[in-house]
């Protein structure tokens, strides 16, 4: 298979990494500092939320997946492939099945912003497989890095016991995450990208924060509407609710989904 040709870093001399890491620095402030990322942190979770954010991550993991394995010979997809460590897909569907049930298939719901995102995985992974890097880079190192905090922040909020419903959050091919993270860099930085490729991989990382930021001023909006009416309602009076709730409100589930899966991603993304 043809390489690509090696150039030159940028003029700041450093590694891929550390380059999405700078270029990512400004616009990751904000999109930690949203107040539903926020909540998530004091555990302000319900179980109705964060099925929808399982439901998101299904999907948006199903089409990267699919993608890097689609590409995994590819010079630059092939050095940070890493499905029997990283691959969060089978986690997440022994998630869905506990609390849906066998047929929880047939229960997802993928919020518009979600599906916005599966394209863009899609269409990369056909056309520029080289920019899958910037996806699987911010999404698998945030998880690997924000895992343990946010799984043990969604049991004791939801009482869950044991690992169940929580799978995604667990990593049991890494040992060492901090290791794994150093090999992972490496890695990356090793592969070879001509100047344009490297300034889009880095625009792609950007992209991915601003898409978040876009669907989180809508989310805002959404949820000042549905906000007041979620609060009246009694924990025991949302769990006897909650597949009703969860099938007939679509603004419900695009707000909640989708603005849980962004306080995931600002949670994990960022502490690399």
């Amino acid at each position: 298979m043809e390489s690509t040709k090696s150039k030159p870093r940028d003029a700041t001399g450093s590694d891929l990494s550390e380059q999405i890491k700078a270029a990512t620095k400004d616009i990751h402030v904000r999109a930690e500092n949203t107040q539903l990322m926020l909540n998530y942190q004091k555990g302000q979770i319900t179980q109705t939320q964060y099925k929808l954010l399982l439901c998101s991550l299904y999907e948006i993991y199903r089409a990267l997946e699919e993608e890097l394995d689609r590409n995994a010979d590819h010079p630059a997809v092939q050095p940070i492939y890493f499905p029997q460590e990283l691959a969060r897909l089978e986690s997440l569907e022994l998630d869905l099945e506990h609390f849906f049930g066998p047929h929880w298939r047939k229960r997802v719901t993928v919020p518009a912003a979600t599906h916005r995102y599966t394209q863009r995985l899609r269409e990369i992974g056909k056309n520029s497989p080289d920019l899958l890097v910037a996806h699987a880079y911010t999404r698998y190192l945030g998880d690997l890095s924000g895992g343990q905090v946010l799984g043990k922040i969604t049991q004791k909020s939801l009482g869950l016991s044991g690992n169940k419903g929580v799978l995604f959050f667990s990593f049991p091919g890494v040992t060492s995450p901090n290791r794994f993270k150093q090999l992972y860099r490496s890695r990356m930085n090793s592969i070879e990208l001509t100047e344009q490729q490297r300034r889009e991989v880095l625009d792609e990382a950007t992209r991915a924060f601003e898409f978040n930021i876009e669907v989180f001023d809508d989310l805002q909006k959404m949820l000042s509407i549905t906000g007041e009416a979620s609060s009246d309602k009694g924990n025991d009076a949302a769990t006897k609710t909650e597949s009703k709730t969860f099938s007939s409100s679509p603004v419900l589930q695009f707000a909640l989904g989708v603005g849980i899966t962004l306080a995931t991603v600002g949670m994990g993304v960022y502490a690399f």
